[in-house]
């Protein structure tokens, strides 16, 4: 079809058009920003000294020409701060977002995880699963989406889960502190089991994954820890785990995954003990499209459409909530798993924290 270019308000197109250019510019800087990690170029800007092109070459084996272009794009987006004179430096906001892992605002891992979607392969995928409806399976990613996957929420749950999240909920911190049990469904690479086992020596915590890559990941960084003692992990699903009763049963952004997340609830029940709890984490969100036109809400239907909806219609039943669903769709799904007790415990600009008990 042609569009009548009389019919077009011109201001609104411009409006647009900046919109996309601004798009095409974010989807060209995501491969540099992970090249500018492989290649330890943000590392070495870290110490926040000016820099030129050729110095920051010469300290990462690397060629001035591209590092020069690499710096170039990086400015332009607001990554990295051009001082002139040829000079780049790294400011103490932007090495947060992008040198130091262990900060609460690290975001390579969304990088990462977006990324692993964009091969011909995983497009290919991802039509056939748009046209029939039939998902497609967490295991048939590519690898970088369930180590991206953990980056991305790991910050997030370093500067919350034991400080604020847990404390929270209903009499759990005093249950963990004199050894009570934790199971955490869907642990993926285990980050969020670790942190409650370090937090709580005297607790017994396991984390279930139905995807053996990486549970066998979660036991070797377990290891490194020093953590297995009383941190482990087993191949289960979310409707067959055992080991109950357990004090606290957790979900990290990953109910909404699930292809039949009453089913996994009401499994939960069954293992959870007398006055415990289940700690729902799940991305932040409204119960109306409205609330969710937003940066925020965009990443996360992003990531939705990509991932979480595919994901969980690849499963029995596939409810296919999406990371979207917000606190109104989440309750029923609680409440359908008979489940009585429901609460919004806690939240973050990125997370709202339910606690659900029988």
């Amino acid at each position: 079809m042609s569009v009548d270019m009389s019919t077009v308000d011109e201001a609104k197109l411009n409006e647009l058009l900046g919109k996309v250019v601004t798009d095409l510019g974010a989807v060209a800087a995501a491969p540099l920003v992970l090249l500018g990690e492989r290649l330890g170029l943000f590392r070495a800007l870290a110490d926040g000294e000016d820099v030129i092109p050729g110095q920051l070459a010469e300290r990462t084996g690397t060629t001035e020409r591209n590092v020069r272009e690499w710096l170039s794009a990086m400015a332009a987006g607001g990554f990295l701060t051009y001082e002139g004179d040829d000079r780049f430096r790294m400011s103490p906001e932007q090495s947060a977002v992008f040198a130091d892992e262990n900060s609460p605002a690290f975001a390579l891992g969304g990088y990462q995880a977006f990324l692993s979607c964009g091969s011909a392969e995983e497009r290919d995928r991802l039509e056939r699963a748009f046209r029939d409806g039939h998902g497609v399976g967490w295991q048939e990613h590519h690898p970088d989406l369930f180590a991206g996957t953990a980056r991305f929420f790991r910050p997030g749950y370093a500067a919350h889960l034991v400080d604020e999240w847990l404390p929270a909920l209903t009499g759990v911190v005093e249950k963990l502190r004199t050894g009570g049990r934790a199971a955490d469904v869907g642990c993926g690479l285990g980050h969020s089991t670790m942190m409650i086992g370090k937090a709580f020596p005297n607790a017994l915590v396991t984390g279930f994954d139905s995807h053996r890559p990486s549970v066998d990941a979660a036991r070797e960084l377990a290891a490194e820890s020093g953590v297995e003692s009383r941190v482990s992990f087993e191949v289960a699903g979310a409707k067959d785990f055992t080991g109950g009763p357990y004090e606290l049963i957790t979900f990290f952004d990953c109910l909404h995954d699930m292809g039949d997340p009453v089913g996994a609830l009401a499994h939960s029940r069954e293992q959870l003990a007398e006055g415990g709890s289940i700690m729902l984490v799940e991305p932040m969100a409204g119960d109306r499209l409205e609330e969710n036109l937003n940066p925020l809400g965009r990443t996360f239907y992003g990531a939705s459409a990509l991932i979480c909806t595919p994901a969980s219609q690849s499963q029995e039943v596939g409810r296919a909530l999406g990371a979207q669903a917000g606190e109104e769709r989440t309750r029923q799904v609680a409440s359908e798993a008979g489940l009585t007790r429901f609460r919004r415990a806690a939240q973050t600009p990125f997370n709202i924290v339910y606690e659900v008990r029988a």
